[in-house]
């Protein structure tokens, strides 16, 4: 995704879904925090969840096609696994950075 601003064709892959889930989830986490039972995996889930269908359903995929919806959640956890790594490796850069001040 060098370069470029998110699209159908990018939010379908595991690269953009998991990059729009970790913005979302990091803009929105304080706000649901108060309300929101479940913690922050499985917002991640669902805001994965979100994207996928949305994103599938853009591309071509029917929407009474009950396989859309199934692929989205099955893959919703590994773009949420993959945001939870992006958000990771930034607070681990942050602290690194930290440490060498």
């Amino acid at each position: 995704m060098e370069n470029t601003l998110f699209t159908w064709q990018t939010l379908v892959t595991l690269g953009g879904a998991s990059m729009l889930t970790f913005l979302i989830v990091l803009y929105t986490n304080r706000i649901i925090n108060s309300w929101w039972p479940f913690g922050t995996d499985l917002y991640a889930v669902f805001w994965g969840f979100v994207i996928l269908t949305m994103a599938n359903i853009a591309a071509g995929a029917s929407i009474t096609d009950w396989r859309t919806y199934a692929l989205s959640f099955c893959n919703s956890f590994l773009v949420a696994a993959a945001a939870g790594k992006l958000r990771d490796k930034s607070i681990s850069e942050k602290e690194l950075t930290n440490k060498t001040e």
